[in-house]
């Protein structure tokens, strides 16, 4: 009885275990320093574009962001016209490349066998490494003259839409030249598409992957289908991986260069018809004109750059935002 009454033992105090040697602090400064040489890098690319289009930007003020023509020796510029076409081609950009990377996604991680998988992954990550002229040249040597019958149809029964208008296009004539269509806004966002589809389908991958196999376990003992556990398990799980991949490929395609250079015919002007003949973008503008510039020019060059810049920065870290608060990594509490 007075043994148990008598207190119950103290449980022993743990100890710090320090770490094993000098290796880890050494790789983990490491780690630091390199972190720190990324900010660094974007803050010198910031700065630099910053410094050499302030004289730009102080002649447009701000116009800069209204003004639709692009004659800086003029005094007449603006990116209001070549920011809205970079918009459009990337918005075209992702209508490709979600669905085609959220279906290549999905089949790799929950249906293709496993020597299909690694094959399936390399190739993905194959696509992701062709370089961005070999795009380029794809689409503008081939794709956009043998795809003319589809922004042609689009305009013929969706051309009450604004976005899918074409001007000067009469569905009623058989003989209506099809070269309208060509170099639009509609074929450099389909290209684009193609070139940020692996990334996207890389993250989305991979939250798939990581979706817990308990929640997996649990919904299958329940009577669930495949589809039943995809829906219900899996897409709630890498709804974040979903849509930070997603935003990671429109950052990609909000700089995209030589493949839109390759494709568009430049127009400065709002050209909110996707289908139409005519685009624009920042990166092509520059590339375009970067070597036939005035200084002047090229500070305005700068300023369009240090605009393309932010925009994508805030894309970037918009991304790593919500990949952060998704549930993407965790392991199951079952």
């Amino acid at each position: 009885m007075i043994d148990q009454l008598a207190a119950p033992p103290v449980a022993e105090t743990r100890r710090r275990v320090s770490p094993p040697g000098g290796v880890d602090r050494a790789f983990r400064g490491l780690l630091a320093v390199a972190g720190l040489l990324v900010l660094v890098i974007m803050a010198t690319v910031g700065i630099f574009l910053l410094g050499n289009g302030t004289r730009a930007l102080r002649v447009a003020g701000p116009g800069f962001l209204t003004v639709q023509a692009w004659q800086p020796d003029s005094g007449n510029f603006g990116i209001a016209a070549v920011l809205t076409g970079t918009v459009l081609i990337a918005v075209v950009a992702l209508c490709v490349a979600f669905p085609l990377a959220l279906g290549v996604a999905l089949y790799i991680s929950e249906y293709a066998p496993p020597a299909a998988r690694r094959a399936l992954v390399s190739l993905v990550d194959l696509l992701a490494a062709v370089p961005s002229v070999v795009y380029g040249l794809f689409g503008a040597v081939f794709l956009q003259w043998n795809l003319l019958e589809l922004p042609r149809w689009l305009a013929t029964h969706l051309g009450w839409f604004p976005l899918f208008h074409v001007d000067g296009y009469d569905p009623g004539d058989p003989l209506a030249s099809e070269t309208v269509f060509a170099s639009s806004t509609f074929f450099a966002g389909l290209v684009v598409g193609l070139m940020v589809m692996p990334v996207a389908c890389s993250v989305m991958r991979e939250s798939f992957s990581q979706a817990p196999a308990g929640e997996r376990e649990g919904a299958y003992a329940l009577g669930a289908t495949r589809w039943g556990v995809i829906r219900t398990v899996v897409l709630p799980f890498a709804r974040g991986g979903m849509i930070g991949g997603t935003m990671l490929g429109l950052g990609r395609a909000l700089g995209e260069t030589i493949a839109v250079y390759m494709i568009i015919a430049p127009v400065f002007a709002i050209q909110p018809h996707i289908l139409q003949s005519g685009a624009s973008s920042v990166s092509a503008l520059i590339a375009q004109q970067w070597g036939a510039s005035s200084p002047f020019g090229l500070s305005a060059l700068m300023a369009a750059g240090l605009a393309l810049f932010m925009l994508t920065l805030l894309v970037n870290f918009g991304a790593s935002a919500v990949i952060a608060r998704s549930r993407s990594g965790r392991e199951s509490e079952a």
